[in-house]
């Protein structure tokens, strides 16, 4: 549990979690309902979020990010994706997610959650970083994975 590095990437969090940025938008996208459930009260008990969007599937996700106008309010800003999910993995999310407008992915930071620490995909999200990818993390979400992933790049 916990960080795994990817590549040569290494960092110090200073970051006090009592001054922990409040973003307009988390989406999670993980097809396990407890997953997503924990995950939503973990972002929920430290305050981090105005809204939170729980999608079931990589294609929900990718329908939403699609047909939102965002007018009414904004784009995800942190993404939660999971790589093990039927019918589209979270590696084919992110395929077509890099199709998506530049503007959108501009100022969205997808982070990899899973249960995996498979040698092979921590070497498939390397090559994907930093670009759609930024980071790869094993659940599950934790108050000091919010506070480095929030203060690294907000």
């Amino acid at each position: 549990m916990g960080h795994i590095p990817i590549g040569n990437w290494y960092y110090l969090s200073f970051y006090n979690s009592k001054y922990m940025k409040k973003l307009n938008c988390i989406m999670l996208i993980d097809d396990n309902k407890d997953d997503n459930f924990f995950h939503e009260r973990v972002i929920r008990k430290n305050n981090c979020a105005e809204k939170i969007i729980s999608m079931e599937s990589g294609k929900a996700a990718l329908e939403y990010l699609r047909s939102e106008t965002f007018e009414s309010h904004s784009p995800p800003e942190l993404i939660f994706l999971d790589i093990n999910m039927p019918g589209m993995s979270g590696w084919e999310f992110l395929d077509e997610y890099d199709k998506l407008d530049q503007e959108l992915k501009s100022k969205v930071i997808v982070t990899m959650l899973t249960t995996s620490d498979n040698p092979d995909d921590v070497a498939k999200a390397a090559a994907l970083c930093p670009s759609p990818l930024k980071e790869f993390r094993t659940k599950p979400l934790t108050k000091e994975m919010l506070e480095e992933i929030i203060g690294r790049y907000f």
